[in-house]
Order: C-alpha cells, then sequence, then structure tokens
C-alpha cells in the first residue's frame, strides 16, 4: 500500500480500528490521544466512555455500597456487543450516564467512524474486549499527581467539595488496585506521570511534568513509517530546562522501554516528526504546537504515541488477513486469549 495514500484509504476501509485507553477516573485519558484527533479529525475519529455502561446510577450504588469500579456494576455483556456491531459497521443505540446528575439520560444513536477510542476504567477487563481492540493504551500517573488532578477536576467542573473528593478517592483505592490496575499488563503502551524534576510548581502552574512512555517491543513494523527526533535543537536551541532518559522496566511480567522526558523542549525537536506524520497521513499541515513554542514531556509522548498508533494501524491494512479479519472472527467466535 502507498503510504501517500494513508489516509484516503482509512476513509475507503471498511476497518474499525479501535484504540482503547484505560486508567482510574481523572487521570488525563484523553490528553494522551488528542494528537490522533487533531491529525485524523472529528469526522475519522469518535468516543465512547465507558462510564456509559455502567448498570446502576449513583443512587442505586450508593445504596448498594459499591463503585463503578467493581466489575459487576458495569454492563460488558453490552459493551461487547456493540463494539462487535460497530467493528461490523452498524448504528448502535448507545447508553448515556450523566456525570451532572449521576443519572442515565436515553440512548442516543451512534455510528462508527473508521478511528474509535474507548476510554474509561475497564477497557480491556475481558478476553473479547481485548480481543477487539487494535491499540491498548493504560494511562497512570502518581498517586500525588492523580489526586491533585481529580480533586481540581471534581471540584471546578462537578461541584464536589474537596473532603468529598478526597473520601470518594479513599472509598474507590482498594478497587481501583484490584480492578483497575493489573489492565496494564495488557497494554501495548503505558503512560507514567509524575511531578517535574524541577518542582511541583512547574507542574501546576506551568503543566510541565515528568512523562515516562513505556512501551512494548513492535513486533511488526512499516520500514516507511520513520520516527525522527532531531538532535541539533535539543543540544543547541532549548533555552530552558529538560531530561530525556531510556531505561528498561518491568511491568506486569514485561520487559518495557521506558522513554521519559521532563522539562520544556523547543519546538523544532519534533518538526521532523510531525512532517512524517504529515507524509504518511496525507493530512497537512501537522502542527500541534505553535511556532516558537515549548513542548511538554506531555505533548512529546502525544506524538511518539501517534505514530506508534499509525504504524499499527498501516500495519492491519498491509496484512488484513494477519491482524484484522483474523482478530475479528476471533472475538466473533468468543476464543479470546486466556485471561491472565
Amino acid at each position: 500500500m502507498p503510504t501517500s495514500d494513508f489516509k484516503r484509504v482509512i476513509v475507503e476501509s471498511p476497518y474499525i480500528f479501535i484504540i482503547g485507553v484505560a486508567g482510574d477516573s481523572g487521570t488525563g485519558k484523553t490528553t494522551f490521544t488528542r494528537a490522533i484527533r487533531e491529525i485524523f479529525g472529528e469526522d475519522l475519529v469518535s468516543t465512547i466512555t465507558i462510564d456509559d455502561y455502567h448498570r446502576y446510577d449513583r443512587e442505586q450504588r450508593k445504596v448498594l455500597g459499591i463503585t463503578p469500579l467493581v466489575p459487576e456494576a458495569n454492563r460488558f455483556d453490552l459493551l461487547e456487543e456493540h463494539l462487535l456491531d460497530l467493528k461490523a459497521g452498524k448504528t448502535i443505540q448507545k447508553p448515556v450516564y450523566n456525570h451532572s446528575n449521576g443519572r442515565f439520560d436515553p440512548p442516543v444513536p451512534f455510528s462508527p467512524t473508521k478511528i474509535l477510542i474507548l476510554e474509561g476504567l475497564h477497557p480491556f477487563i475481558t478476553p473479547r474486549l481485548r480481543d477487539l481492540i487494535d491499540f491498548k493504551l493504560y494511562v497512570d500517573p502518581d498517586h500525588d499527581v492523580k489526586r491533585a488532578w481529580k480533586i481540581r477536576r471534581d471540584v471546578e467542573r462537578r461541584g464536589y467539595s474537596p473532603d468529598a473528593v478526597e473520601r470518594e478517592m479513599a472509598e474507590r483505592e482498594p478497587d481501583y488496585e484490584q480492578y483497575v490496575a493489573p489492565q496494564c499488563r495488557f497494554a501495548d503502551a503505558v503512560i507514567r506521570i509524575a511531578f517535574s524534576k524541577y518542582g511541583r510548581e512547574a507542574s501546576e502552574r506551568r503543566n510541565i511534568y515528568r512523562v515516562t512512555l513505556c512501551q512494548s517491543k513492535l513486533d511488526r513494523t512499516i520500514r516507511d513509517v520513520d520516527l525522527s527526533i532531531d538532535l541539533f535543537p535539543l543540544l543547541s536551541l532549548s533555552e530552558r530546562n529538560f531530561m530525556v532518559e531510556f531505561t528498561i522496566e518491568e511491568i506486569g511480567g514485561r520487559a518495557m522501554g521506558a522513554l521519559t522526558f521532563d522539562g520544556e523542549l523547543n519546538d523544532a525537536v519534533v518538526r521532523k516528526l510531525e512532517k512524517n506524520i504529515e507524509i504518511q497521513t496525507q493530512v497537512q499541515p501537522i502542527d500541534l504546537v505553535a511556532s516558537g513554542a515549548y513542548l511538554t514531556a506531555g505533548d512529546m509522548a502525544q506524538l511518539i504515541l501517534a505514530w506508534r498508533i499509525i504504524n499499527r494501524r498501516i500495519f492491519i491494512e498491509s496484512a488484513p488477513g494477519a491482524a484484522g479479519e483474523e482478530a475479528l472472527a476471533a472475538a466473533k467466535s468468543g476464543c479470546g486469549c486466556a485471561r491472565r
């Protein structure tokens, strides 16, 4: 397949590519797929939140004494059925969970786009869900970062008091450790986020965090998809603190390459990477950072993830018998991988 025709091929292909993003509530899951949304646009990318598949509303959970992190509090059977229908190009009647009042709104029609992002607490919880998802990302902020983010979000957007948010987090923590955190072992990539080594104030006031992108080894690559970071601006043009580090880490019993960024990097560092993504997608211009601006570690992680996801999508199109049709057939038959 000529890579110069990649976006057109996606538009014309019947294949629905699903990106799963797992993590606790308020951990920035949406942030790390922003580049994919901006590169391909709303006509090709849509999102489903797994919160819509809660089995009980907020009041019912309170009466039952359970959190939404417990698998039994969710309708994974319906989610599996809907993803199968979406993979087949069918429109579903998607449930809607209203976070403002904790109740369910009437279902709405939802038609698949060519790239579908599935976000929530449990996208990898069952073998069939894992089979239906083409790329799996787990977002894992440090406890202190998650606490600060969740308090800010729930106080500013949902009207909770800080004390109420603290109580809820304490109640949820055991269920998070038992049901959500173990899903990281199924991920193709894991994002870890910590306060910057240059000070917590840099994180809270300027959005500068220490971000580590842990990736499993690529088992298949497309030779023409190029990941390039220009060292000249990295070494010569930057006028602010930054750090780049590579280590090997063990996550869920697997050795993963861990690429860590911290601080701010000159925008020229990623211009070649953006140009190569333009070449692969025929989307022009890709300009996720304003000229002359500095990129945060999160910005870098978004771009590298976008490259990794594009690589996976190109391979599926190049070898549908190996990566596309067989995976869908396995999911339909229920012959998913054994749960570990």
